[in-house]
């Protein structure tokens, strides 16, 4: 997170609006309600990109920007047309995981979880999890739901409109990770190869595993400057 429009990096693609008084709430809100590829990351939020072809995709991908670029990018100026079903929220409070999508098995949910809290716990940084097929989203519901913050990365895992890895990161996240890791993240485990070979399923929990890594690392220039793969049963 870094300019204005770099202060959040895809937090989920879900829903359309905004969740607390804030610009970056409202980003993620809206980045929950549609999904869009990683480039966003880099560039800034697709809101601008209004065209003829836009249509259903523009709101997807404005939203999905401003998951993708709103952690890295800052207010959102678009709104996709809103999603915002909390009925597909989980019926019990606190859920770091959530996979409408069906992407994930039991077991690696709860893996997730429970290195999601331990890394709450150690660092402070509130790493959250959304998978889902747009438009079968919570959407905006997502943002009251986990109470999204400036140290909350909101990980929106949606291969429908490219890349399955979108992210939205807060302030003070965006201050300690450079938005090349995001980047080179959603690169490394979000392309279609990868996924196509791996599963949905192992891209997102290498995802996690590398998230994790690079929070831990200590301040410094060389701080998550690269991507830390972790085998099969490390995490």
């Amino acid at each position: 997170m870094i300019s204005m429009q770099q202060r959040h990096v895809a937090a989920a693609r879900a829903g359309a609006g905004p969740a607390r008084a804030t610009p970056r709430r409202a980003a993620v809100a809206a980045a929950a309600a549609a999904p869009r590829p990683a480039a966003a990351v880099a560039a800034r939020a697709s809101a601008s990109d209004t065209g003829p072809t836009a249509g259903q995709r523009a709101a997807a991908a404005a939203a999905a920007a401003l998951l993708a670029a709103a952690a890295l990018a800052g207010p959102a100026f678009a709104r996709p047309e809103g999603v915002n079903k909390p009925e597909l929220l989980p019926k019990e409070a606190g859920v770091t995981v959530i996979d409408v999508a069906g992407f994930l098995a039991p077991s690696e949910e709860t893996r997730l979880r429970q290195a999601i809290g331990r890394l709450e716990a150690d660092t402070g940084y509130r790493l959250r999890v959304l998978a889902q097929n747009f438009p079968l989203t919570p959407g905006a519901a997502v943002a009251n739901y986990w109470a999204v913050d400036d140290s909350t990365i909101v990980f929106v895992a949606d291969p429908t409109f490219g890349d399955l890895l979108n992210f939205n990161v807060g302030a003070a996240v965006d201050l300690d990770v450079p938005r090349t890791f995001w980047q080179r993240l959603s690169s490394k485990f979000g392309n279609r190869f990868y996924v196509r070979d791996n599963g949905e399923a192992k891209a997102i929990v290498d995802t996690v595993a590398a998230i994790d890594a690079c929070l831990r690392e200590p301040q410094g220039r060389s701080k998550c400057s690269g991507i830390v793969e972790v085998s099969d049963g490390m995490f």
